[in-house]
């Protein structure tokens, strides 16, 4: 049996959750409209820990929502990560904050799904994944228009979800696409089956190296086309 802790703080969603060899034994999270992480996130490792009843020493990794999101809320998840790791000697598993959401998504039924983020202004943070949960496009960010994802196939139903999604309420509306309203945050519940899989095939980060996914470089680029 393997312990892993996730942490997850991509959004406004402190969250903290202890997995045993891919089931969840404990989870702890606050959502908070100021951000609450640097205050709870350390409070909610112990009390998670407690919860599983189990030491910090008796972990095998830490699983952390790496991005996109927040850059203040990322920056803190990965601090803490990346510092339980160095100390216990860890192995660290980087998780795609979107995809995390996407898995609060359970139908099979034939779709594209839409996790999405809130970024700036009209921009959201989203990738597109199958029923399946398997990447149909990778991360990216959109400046929402009626144009917005027009190259994809609209056949099929598209599932929009998280709080990214309702700055396309309004630009976005037809018959195959749907609002998850439901669906607003990620939680590091949903981490612990991911976290599980890439453990068991040993898909590692270089813990010296690893950084949150900011997605800074799309910034700038878009800048640079509306000069």
């Amino acid at each position: 049996m393997s312990y892993i802790l996730h942490i997850e703080t991509a959004t406004k969603n402190c969250s903290v959750a202890i997995g045993k060899s891919g089931s969840l034994v404990a989870l702890k999270e606050l959502y908070a409209e100021n951000f609450s992480h640097s205050e709870q996130l350390h409070v909610f490792i112990q009390k998670a820990l407690q919860e599983a009843n189990i030491e910090m020493e008796a972990l095998d990794a830490v699983a952390v929502s790496k991005g996109p999101g927040s850059y203040t809320g990322l920056r803190i998840g990965v601090a803490a990560a990346k510092g339980i790791c160095f100390a216990l000697e860890l192995p660290l598993i980087g998780i795609n904050s979107l995809q995390i959401l996407a898995e609060k998504y359970s139908a099979l039924e034939k779709a594209l799904l839409f996790p999405m983020f809130d970024a700036r202004r009209m921009e959201v943070y989203v990738m597109v994944l199958d029923e399946y949960k398997q990447l149909v496009k990778p991360t990216f960010n959109e400046v929402i228009t009626s144009n917005s994802f027009e190259a994809l196939p609209n056949d099929i139903p598209w599932i929009f979800m998280g709080e990214g999604a309702l700055k396309c309420q309004k630009e976005l509306v037809a018959p195959h696409i749907q609002y998850r309203t439901d669906i607003g945050y990620p939680s590091a519940q949903e981490m612990v089956g991911l976290a599980w899989q890439s453990y068991q095939k040993k898909e590692f980060e270089d813990v010296a190296y690893f950084e949150p996914f900011y997605l800074k470089d799309f910034y700038t680029t878009a800048k640079k086309k509306g000069v």
